[in-house]
């Protein structure tokens, strides 16, 4: 009679442990991705912060640029229109999970890049423009702006890269399951198509 009491105590002791242990390893390992996420999120916060200061230096260089004569209008106007479409893309609280939002929000500032980057190659055709303080102040700042977005988005990759990596391992990836769209996949940026070209400009 006392051995099966003491083999039922031993065996409620163990289930006891495997339970705790089991709970612990859940809290570490949901903390962990919980962890992981948030400096993912951080650092997209930084990205959105790099491309806004963009978005406003270029009222100031389209304002100056339009100084010079016979300055192409086709030109600023693809800027102009650039940067309204890009403060129309609406994101949403998840866009870092969602394809389609990411993607969108990429491809607007892809073509705001491009803009500006055929309006600054442009430029150099007019030496008068080339010439002004402020007109080399702006870019300045504007190149180091793209330096610093780049650099961000990097940064933002590795985190994202580092978040997807947990989630896929075992046993992490059951936990991760459990909290569905808490855990989503992250998005990445890519390089966009034929960047590695550098853009053609007829005069």
């Amino acid at each position: 009679m006392h051995t099966i009491s003491r083999t039922g105590t031993v065996a409620l002791a163990v289930i006891a442990a495997l339970v705790l242990l089991g709970g612990t390893c859940g809290v570490s390992t949901y903390n962990k991705l919980v962890r992981l996420d948030q400096t993912a999120q951080a650092q997209w916060a930084q990205v959105e912060n790099a491309y806004q200061r963009r978005a406003d230096l270029i009222p100031n260089l389209v304002e100056t640029v339009k100084g010079a004569a016979a300055f192409e209008k086709s030109t600023i106007t693809a800027v102009t229109e650039a940067r309204s479409h890009v403060g129309q893309v609406q994101l949403p609280k998840d866009v870092t999970t969602n394809p389609d939002a990411f993607k969108q929000y990429q491809q607007a500032q892809d073509q705001l890049g491009g803009a500006l980057s055929r309006l600054l190659v442009v430029s150099e055709a007019y030496p008068n423009l080339t010439a002004t303080q402020n007109f080399r102040d702006l870019q300045a700042q504007l190149e180091g702006t793209e330096n610093r977005i780049a650099v961000e988005r990097m940064r933002y990759n590795d985190a994202a890269r580092a978040f997807d990596t947990a989630r896929a391992t075992f046993p992490t990836s059951v936990i991760a399951g459990l909290f569905g769209h808490r855990f989503a996949e992250k998005q990445y940026f890519t390089a966009k198509a034929g960047s590695n070209e550098p853009p053609k400009v007829n005069f």
